[in-house]
């Protein structure tokens, strides 16, 4: 496993030294980090002496229990409302050509300028607190939630950001000013929520982990759907003529979190003292399309959450 701390704010460092339990420190670090646990990289079946509900959590292995149908709201259509969060089952996390052979996205001259650019001489806007959007947000390791209603659609995600998108028939601004987000808009096909966004803020905004750039020409439909009550997925087509020769697509499942778990607060800005002294691009991308340096592998059996109140050895 790699851990790229270089470009990640003081704030996600000083979380993952904190005193969690096994499962929530794993998952928070795993997450704030873009990275997966060592337990879950490794190709061998989990130890079986772990609870289920830890074995789920880390290995994105599926509840014994057979799957409950999807919930639906009044008006009929699935109810996508819930705490989603990722699984081993996506790899590698972070990378939007994860479904391209050899990871490799379609640049054009103009797109492979770019991303060197974006490469050598602009840092993670993440790193300086700068929203990620879409589709950055929906390759990342972090979890986020869904507060789903008859008129609109939220996504909330871990820095506190949220996503609005309305319901009620309305087309695209034909000038929208540009945002993170894109202007989007939603529309239900069948029991598919379709998303249809325009009106992108343009490089130096990274469109995933590893630097790979959008411009103003982007154009991203989204297919969420709820096959169960456990399972969540996106099936994404990014079109950006400007930067890739043809649209490719991005999928993912999310599994639901347990009961009780969701958001919890994060202030991206506070105490930020590594921005001053952050390096343009992502670092290593490593063969396996993640980002981060190569290091040794962490113990199998992570260390209970005592090992982290005490002071190293002199």
């Amino acid at each position: 496993m790699g851990i790229s701390w270089r470009n990640k704010p003081a704030r996600a460092r000083k979380l993952c030294v904190r005193p969690f339990g096994v499962a929530a420190l794993l998952t928070l670090c795993g997450g704030v980090l873009g990275v997966r646990p060592a337990l879950a990289a490794d190709s061998k079946p989990p130890p079986p002496d772990i609870p289920p509900e830890v074995r789920h959590l880390l290995f994105g292995e599926e509840p014994t229990t057979a799957p409950r149908p999807a919930p639906r709201a009044a008006d009929g259509h699935p109810d996508l409302s819930g705490f989603w969060k990722g699984s081993i089952a996506t790899t590698p996390v972070g990378n939007i050509g994860k479904d391209l052979p050899g990871f490799k996205l379609p640049l054009t001259a103009a797109g492979e300028a770019a991303l060197q650019h974006n490469l050598t001489a602009t840092i993670d806007p993440e790193s300086l607190c700068i929203i990620g959007g879409i589709p950055r947000h929906s390759a990342s390791a972090l979890p986020f939630e869904i507060v789903q209603n008859s008129s609109r659609v939220v996504f909330l995600y871990m820095y506190t950001y949220f996503r609005l998108i309305p319901v009620d028939g309305r087309q695209h601004d034909p000038d929208p000013d540009p945002t993170f987000f894109g202007d989007k808009i939603g529309r239900w096909d069948g029991d598919a929520f379709v998303i249809d966004s325009v009106g992108f803020k343009a490089t130096p905004i990274w469109i995933d982990e590893n630097a790979n750039p959008q411009s103003d020409a982007m154009h991203a439909i989204e297919r969420w759907t709820r096959p169960d009550a456990n399972h969540l997925h996106l099936e994404l087509t990014v079109d950006d003529p400007k930067f890739y020769t043809h649209p490719f697509k991005y999928t993912r499942t999310w599994l639901l979190g347990k009961p009780g778990e969701g958001l919890i607060e994060y202030s991206c800005s506070e105490n930020n003292v590594d921005r001053d002294h952050l390096g343009p691009g992502p670092g290593p991308i490593k063969p396996d399309g993640t980002r981060g340096y190569l290091v040794p592998d962490l113990p199998k059996v992570p260390p209970p959450p005592e090992f982290y109140d005490t002071p190293p050895k002199k």
